[in-house]
């Protein structure tokens, strides 16, 4: 039994607009810290060099595969959250088609869970990384790098609800086919 009627929902068109913007963003700054990589490892000595003259020989020496390492842990957590969108997407969409209750929007939903419990773990990852790197810098006049390292309960919490709401979706769809196919 599927709706035929669709919604016609300002919210669900601002929610696809919104994360088919999140999209291009992650894909933008991602591609453009991918890029940086190769290139802070190349020219660290240049780079290692310009920081002694303007600094002096007190400055250890450029993090530079410890700024790559970072570089890559963002851009993987912002291919983890592009992933993220692209699903969230395709629920809005079987919203906006008036059938919700599909068993992919289940997938998605779990699966939007493990994408964030993995954004989670590489903040995490993200953190210890930045913490090095915020040592080097204070060595700079004037340089001053705060990173708050914690618990995210509203992270952990938001990880809970889509895994839980995956199963009302599963548990949901299988009830919808009972009924169709007792009628």
């Amino acid at each position: 039994m599927t709706m035929t009627k669709k919604p016609n929902d300002m919210l669900l068109l601002a929610g696809k607009l919104l994360a088919l913007i999140m999209q291009g963003v992650l894909a933008l700054v991602g591609a453009l810290l991918a890029i940086c990589i190769p290139l802070i490892l190349f020219f660290q000595g240049s780079i290692n060099d310009e920081l002694i003259s303007k600094y002096g020989d007190a400055l250890e020496a450029f993090p530079a595969m410890r700024i790559a390492l970072l570089f890559a842990v963002i851009v993987a957590g912002f291919a983890l959250a592009f992933v993220f969108f692209g699903k969230l997407r395709r629920i809005i969409n079987t919203v906006g088609e008036g059938d919700p209750f599909v068993p992919e929007n289940a997938e998605r939903l779990n699966l939007m869970g493990w994408l964030g419990l993995g954004i989670y773990a590489l903040t995490a990852l993200l953190s210890v990384l930045a913490l090095g790197i915020s040592d080097w810098a204070k060595a700079i006049e004037g340089t001053e790098i705060n990173i708050d390292v914690g618990i995210d309960l509203q992270a952990l919490l938001l990880i809970v609800i889509l895994f839980i709401l995956a199963r009302v979706f599963k548990h949901g769809t299988a009830m919808r086919e009972d009924l169709e196919g007792t009628v």
